[in-house]
């Protein structure tokens, strides 16, 4: 990290400010030469703001700006670091920008500021995740569950589980240690039972993968059923807005219309898709195509029927076809039916009062994170996909390790799967991290981050 880079940390477009970011050991250096001003960057005292004009090579000036100084260690990259608050507008800013890389600064690769801020010890890896999880968050319950991480609540939970860990290794370290005196009985059952509650531990993280699939990626949604179910009214109705036309001649909805919704603090994607119908009309033919293909790449299907359809008989039972398998049946127009008891079981709602519209939502949230609203894993616990390979690598060496204790195999060969799954954990935080593995997390970051 002998390099000093530099990278506009700000959308590129038209905007008030532009901020351009400089780290590195000659950061202060690179910011003598294009700031003219009361005092040198190289002079000012950290986290002091001092306005001036942005000049090039040849003098020429290029912005007005407010120039802050950060030096290393307290910065967010742990190096000597400068921001410059320019216009906003991409002419002026890469104007600017190109004035600090002839100074001597290099442009800085995608998450190179974060990357240097996980190697200096600013943060620890998950920590470095939780930035992008934060600017990329769709929804408030997203956005906080990124910041509890970025406060290190995951980062601390792992630590917590790689010390448990550390522990084993060592009283296990012990006999191997005094190769003479083996492990008793009595030791041999309490090393089992840490192995346990660290198998415990780690089932207990991996069961917080579906959420955090959940609230860094959301899920799809898919509105089915026949013509004039009352799909495109849910639609609208979920996304608060009238975003799919209404109207009571079937087969208004030919294409498939989706769009982002908040349900519960979650991110969805809800998609409208055409009546199913048998049709002699090839548009609509095509579209009701489309909608089972949809339908059927969903992660959740809501298969909806107009109640005011079903005619219940004396002593019958209404039996719905469903259209696909894991499907939720949901039937609307509840408030035109007299006698809703005679309904079959299923959602019952009404797009037009809202009845029934929260036990959807509940059902909705219930399905797609596993467990009821109420029981909803405590922000900041939610783990990623990386974290999950690395767990799951953890406790299959976990695993193995506590078969061969079992079995009262030599120690030497518990201790090489116990180091296995230590160094899984590891990974997660960073501590046993690659090129390979960091070069992954941080080629997804924005420029300037």
């Amino acid at each position: 990290m002998e390099e000093t880079i530099a990278a506009v940390a700000t959308p590129p477009g038209e905007g008030a400010l532009a901020v351009i970011r400089i780290s590195g050991p000659r950061a202060l250096n690179v910011a003598d030469a294009i700031f003219r001003g009361s005092r040198q960057p190289s002079s000012m005292e950290e986290r002091k703001v001092a306005f001036g004009r942005i000049i090039d090579a040849k003098t020429e000036v290029l912005d007005e700006a407010l120039l802050t100084v950060f030096r290393n260690p307290r910065s967010y990259t742990g190096e000597d670091l400068v921001e410059i608050s320019g216009h906003g507008g991409s002419l002026v800013a890469s104007r600017v920008l190109a004035a600090v890389l002839a100074a001597g600064a290099r442009m800085a690769r995608p998450g190179e500021f974060t990357e240097r801020a996980f190697l200096n010890g600013k943060m620890d890896l998950t920590q470095a995740e939780a930035v992008m999880d934060l600017i990329s968050a769709q929804t408030p319950r997203a956005a906080r569950a990124a910041a509890h991480q970025l406060e290190g609540r995951l980062g601390d939970e792992i630590m917590t589980l790689r010390g448990e860990l550390l522990e084993t290794v060592a009283h296990l370290e012990a006999f191997i240690d005094f190769p003479e005196e083996g492990i008793d009985p009595e030791s041999g059952a309490i090393l089992l039972d840490r192995m346990k509650s660290v198998g415990s531990h780690i089932n207990r993280l991996l069961a917080t993968a579906n959420e955090g699939r959940l609230l860094r990626e959301g899920l799809s949604i898919a509105l089915c059923g026949a013509p004039n179910a009352g799909k495109s009214s849910l639609l609208n109705l979920l996304l608060g807005a009238d975003r799919a036309i209404v109207h009571a001649t079937p087969g208004t909805t030919r294409d498939t219309i989706e769009e982002r919704a908040s349900l519960g603090g979650y991110p969805f994607r809800v998609i409208d898709t055409a009546g199913l119908r048998e049709t002699t009309d090839p548009v609509e033919r095509e579209g009701v195509e489309r909608a089972r293909q949809t339908a059927e790449n969903a992660d959740l299907r809501l298969h909806l029927v107009d109640a005011t359809t079903l005619h219940p008989m004396d002593g019958i039972t209404i039996r719905i076809a469903p259209l696909f398998d894991d499907e939720l049946l949901v039937m609307n127009k509840i408030d035109l039916v007299s006698d809703r008891n005679l309904l079959p079981e299923g959602l019952k709602i009404s797009c037009i009062t809202g009845k029934g519209i929260e036990a959807l939502v509940d059902a909705i949230l219930a399905r797609a994170t596993g467990h009821p609203e109420e029981e909803a894993v405590p922000d900041g616990a939610a783990i990623n996909t990386r974290h999950q390979e690395c767990l799951r690598r953890a406790a299959s060496a976990l695993s193995v390790a506590i078969d061969l204790l079992g079995k009262g195999e030599a120690p030497e060969l518990v201790a090489v799967e116990l180091r296995a799954s230590l160094s899984a954990v590891g990974e997660i935080v960073g501590e046993a991290g690659t090129e390979e593995i960091l070069g992954k997390i941080f080629s997804s970051f924005c420029i300037g981050k």
